[in-house]
């Protein structure tokens, strides 16, 4: 399917810093609930993340790329406000985009 770039600019991509992981029994799939902050201008979002081949400490302190304008989805009994952006491996497992170095949080795709 081909979009106009107006379309893709209704897309709020944004540079988050995980601040908090925690085990989410309750999923279908092995996955973790995430905190991220985005900084001062959106504040922290939650999201549900499949990305439990990364250990906790792993994550915490991690910045990722999320889409934070998606309407929040419910996942059993957790909402998740933001899609965190990971694509798949060979052997199928998310793995997490990220900036190659630090940058600020909440940094806007351009």
């Amino acid at each position: 399917m081909i979009i106009q770039f107006q379309d893709f600019e209704k897309i709020d991509v944004r540079i988050g810093t995980i601040i908090e992981v925690h085990d989410f029994p309750e999923a279908r799939k092995p996955a973790y609930q995430l905190l991220i902050d985005f900084g001062p201008e959106i504040g922290t979002k939650r999201s549900s993340a499949q990305v439990t081949q990364y250990s906790k400490n792993e994550l915490v302190g991690k910045q990722v790329i999320g889409v934070i304008n998606f309407a929040p989805k419910k996942i059993g009994p957790f909402v998740s406000e933001v899609l965190t952006l990971a694509v798949p491996d060979n052997q199928g497992r998310a793995v997490l985009l990220h900036p190659t170095h630090s940058v600020p949080t909440g940094g806007k795709l351009f």
